[in-house]
Order: C-alpha cells, then structure tokens, then sequence
C-alpha cells in the first residue's frame, strides 16, 4: 500500500515535455510561482543570510522532493514537464510526510460517522449533489466497516460545504482551475471537514468541469486518514482524472489503505473469485516479464506505451518513464485501446478500439471523429486493428489484424494491399499486438515477445522482452 498519512489533498493533470529550464530562464513571472509553489506545498524556506558555502540551495533540494513525488525525473534542476506540473490545478497544502495538521490522530475512533452539507454549488441541483455526496461516502463504506449517517442540523463528523476565496479556515480558495478543494485528517473541531471551491464547475456526468464525485470521494480520503498514493492509478493519487461515475471501481491500492487503518467491511463474506466478477483496478508494472503492452505511438519524439487505463512516456534525453492515466492525458478517448500511431503528416495521433478510430490534435479529438474502420477502407468483417504504424520509409500506414496487415495509403486515403505478417516481415511469429517504428527499425510486437526488424535488410535482428523500451 502506497497511500502515506497525511492530512489534506490535491489535484493536478500531469502533462508537458521535458527539457532542461532553470528558474532564470522560466521568466519573472514563473520564476516567482515555482518558489511561491516549493514554498507553500514543500516548505521551501526563505533564506534570510544565504550561504556561498552550502553545496546544495533549499531550492534545488524542494525540486528533487516534489519531482520525486509526482514520479518525474529527479534532477533538482527546473525543466518544462515540472513547470507544467506546478501549473495545474490543485488543492491547498502541503504534501510533505512531515507536515501533519493534527498529529497522531489518522483515524476515527468511531466507525458511526456523520456528516452535514451546510450549502451547496449553484452548479448542480440539490438532488445531484446529495447523490454525488452519498455515493462519494460509500465508495470507502463499501470495503470497511464505517457507516455514514447524514445530519440537517448541528455539527456532524465531516461538515460539507462550497466556498470561495478566504472561507473561515486558513486555506483561501483561489479562483477557477486552481484549488480544486480540501479536507482536514480526523479530529475533533474542523477535523473531518470537506470544503469544494465554488469558483470551480461541478458537474454530475459530464466530463468537462470537475466531477463532485470523483473529487469528493478522493477528499473524503482525507477526511478518513488517508494522504495521497504514490500509485497513479490510485483515486489517492494527486491527479485529477474523469472517470464514468457509473463505472467507477475503488482500486486496489486505496482497499489496501483504508482498510489498513479500520479492516474490512464484516458484512461482505468472503467469498471464492468469480471470474465474471470486476476485480479491483490494479497499476501496471513497466518490469514485469509477463506484461503485453495493448498498443504503442511516437508523439514528437517522445515514446507511449499503452495498457490498460494508463500509458508510460518515454523521452530521448531521460532514463526515467512516466506512467500516467489516458484519461488525465486524453479525457475523451477510451481505455484498453487496441492500436495507435502518429501520423507525421498530420501531426495527429489515431487510437484503435474495436470498430472506432480517433484522431487526435494535441489534447483534442478532431472534429468529426471518431469514425469507423470501414472510412480507411478497411472491410467490415475486420471487428478491430490490433497494431499499427507509420512507415517513414514508404509513407504508408500499416494497420495489423492479428496474422495480416493492411498498408494504407493517407494521400489517396486507400489500402493497396493486404499481406500475411511472416511474408511481409520473414521472421516474425505470431499474432500482432503492438508495432511501432522508432530509430530506423521497426518494432513488431506479439504477445510478450517484440521484434527488432531491419526493413531494409529484411530481416528481423533482435527478440526482445515486450517492456525493453521501459526502464525498470
């Protein structure tokens, strides 16, 4: 379990590309946020006499905390994926070990809890945010013993409530996009409560704004005991992502926090595991031998590695990758996607599920996409792509079906040929699963096995392990 006890949460999206920056060369304006930022969240200390002798300034020392942290690069030196990460929204304190706002008290002495919404958000109807609340609370009631029970009047357990600005606990909101909301560790007094920022947009489904449920239900995290997880599929994790609400599933590794501190629900007999049953999402492991990696694409120059609900980012000039949530990245493309590939002359990145295709600008669906298998010609009896790339060398799109490949031209928008996998390519076995073309070679995936193939000498050079491009 990777979820560590503090007291208060906070929500960024993750994105942006690496490159050396130091402060001087953010610019005024950014150099004054990232140290208000280490200030304020990394308890970066204003140095009144500062030492020529010390080797390492305070500030180098906060970079490597909080790039460690949020699973960057640790240089200690400011570059462009870190400042994208201090710019994004999120909640209001500090998220050091060391800092507790009320120490030694992480749980409730009581599984009979209450709670009171003092207000609400004009975003919603009353009715929705009663629902999100109490859907919010049982997603922790559900895997441990704790019962919530709501209150109309006086002080309860966790008090609820919308506000802006300074709103009475020391922690002033601070506009749209930025603090998000907020929520105190156990403990007698303002212990427990949970406050969302009404300068925000709240919504019940839709996945533009900002969900109530998915961020009450990571603030009523806090409100239990649990800080932040360093896990990214975690809803502990400090990264906000849309999830369907009605699909939502507490992973794996928040079951494993709370029930560390109050064990589990004693009404759910266990029981033997039904297959047919979801099991509790669990994050993908860049090293473990067995991993079968859904699908893979360049994007300017950068490699992504797709499984399940998540994708690893690799950069040339890093040893390090990052793991992060498709939907953090992408909000309107699915999970346990089928294929992808960069189209160079496009600028636009096509992800594969089932019988759809989506183009992508940047963080956008393209306009009138997703559209179907059938537009790029290929037949309807083909139920879905299970790799593609683009040939740099012929300028073709290859779409792959299990043992065949399509190549596809995107000027006359038209396949020209289909052609067994072992015929186009001598050497390669089995059924496709991933390809992609990178450094001059291409790299054609079947199962846990990945190909190095020489195009030009035809002839496959390597079998590697399916994660070799990802760092362990």
């Amino acid at each position: 379990m990777k979820t560590l006890c503090l007291c208060i949460f906070f929500c960024l999206v993750i994105a942006g590309h690496c490159g050396p920056l130091t402060t001087s060369d953010a610019g005024g304006q950014d150099e004054d946020m990232i140290k208000a930022y280490l200030k304020k969240f990394y308890d970066l200390k204003e140095e009144t006499f500062p030492s020529v002798h010390r080797r390492v300034n305070q500030l180098t020392l906060k970079l490597k905390e909080m790039q460690q942290f949020f699973g960057l690069e640790v240089t200690g030196v400011m570059d462009s994926n870190t400042l994208e990460v201090m710019k994004k929204p999120r909640c209001g304190v500090p998220d050091l070990a060391e800092y507790t706002t009320f120490p030694g008290n992480t749980k409730w002495k009581t599984n009979n809890l209450t709670y009171r919404i003092v207000n609400y958000t004009p975003d919603l109807s009353q009715s929705e945010v009663d629902r999100a609340i109490e859907n919010a609370l049982q997603v922790w009631a559900r895997v441990t013993p704790l019962r919530f029970t709501r209150l109309y009047s006086g002080t309860a357990d966790i008090m609820i409530s919308f506000g802006r600005g300074d709103h009475g606990d020391g922690y002033p909101f601070d506009g749209p996009d930025g603090t998000l909301a907020h929520a105190f560790a156990p403990s007698v007094g303002i212990g427990g409560d949970t406050h969302f920022d009404e300068d925000e947009t709240f919504t019940s489904r839709s996945s533009s704004g900002y969900n109530l449920f998915l961020v009450a239900a990571h603030e009523f995290g806090h409100a239990l005991g649990l800080s932040h997880s360093t896990d990214p599929g975690a809803l502990m994790y400090p990264v906000y992502s849309y999830t369907d609400p009605e699909r939502f599933s507490l992973p794996l590794d928040d079951i494993r926090g709370i029930q560390s501190l109050y064990g589990p629900n004693p009404d759910v007999t266990p029981e033997e595991p039904d297959p047919k049953k979801p099991t509790p999402p669990t994050t993908p492991n860049a090293c473990d031998p067995n991993l079968v990696i859904d699908a893979v694409t360049t994007l300017r120059g950068e490699l992504m590695f797709f499984k399940g609900r998540f994708f690893w980012r690799t950069y040339p000039q890093s040893t390090q990758s990052e793991l992060t949530l498709i939907k953090s990245f992408w909000p309107d493309i699915p999970n346990n996607i089928d294929a992808a590939y960069e189209s160079l002359k496009k600028d636009r990145v096509y992800i594969f599920k089932g019988q759809k295709i989506w183009a992508l600008s940047g963080y956008d669906v393209v306009s009138g996409y997703p559209k179907t298998l059938s537009s790029m010609g290929v037949p309807q009896s083909v139920k879905k792509i299970t790799a593609a790339l683009y040939d740099k060398d012929s300028g073709k799109v290859l779409l792959f079906n299990k043992t065949h490949y399509y190549s596809y031209n995107e000027n006359s928008k038209a396949l020209e040929k289909v052609e067994l996998v072992n015929l186009g390519f001598p050497g390669v076995q089995g059924s496709i699963t991933s390809a992609f073309q990178y450094g001059g070679y291409m790299y054609l995936t079947s199962g846990t096995r990945m190909y190095e193939y020489s195009n030009r000498r035809k002839t496959v050079l390597r079998v590697l392990q399916s994660n070799y491009f990802l760092p362990c």
